[in-house]
């Protein structure tokens, strides 16, 4: 199963609706067949713009990441689920790609701790 990052931003609550909302959202996942790996809050912020949802404008949301596997069949009926759920704003499902051997950039950097000039 590959894996996944949801990002849900939900609406101003005070923490024993906060907690009742991503119990929920993780029961969702977890009937879907997704196994939840981790859970963060980010906090809850000023949204960057006025989002209109259920009838209702947000300035404010609290932000979470939620990191889990799952079938590439089951995102989007969470997504819809999560759409219609009135106390998340904005859910975003991300892929996010297995750990690769990356090698650092040389940048410009000539190997003897001087840098090349970028115009001659």
């Amino acid at each position: 199963m590959p894996r996944y990052e949801l990002a849900l931003i939900l609406k101003a609550m005070q923490r024993p609706e906060i907690k009742a909302v991503l119990r929920r959202t993780v029961e969702t996942l977890l009937e879907r067949g997704a196994v939840v790996r981790e859970l963060q809050s980010l906090g809850e912020r000023t949204l960057p713009y006025k989002i209109s949802k259920h009838n209702m404008r947000h300035t404010r949301g609290g932000y979470f990441l939620v990191d889990f596997h799952a079938a590439p069949s089951e995102i989007p009926s969470l997504l819809d689920h999560l759409e219609r759920d009135v106390d998340v704003v904005r859910p975003t499902v991300v892929r996010k790609d297995e750990q690769r051997n990356v090698e650092p950039c040389a940048g410009l950097e000539t190997g003897l701790g001087e840098s090349r000039p970028l115009h001659k």
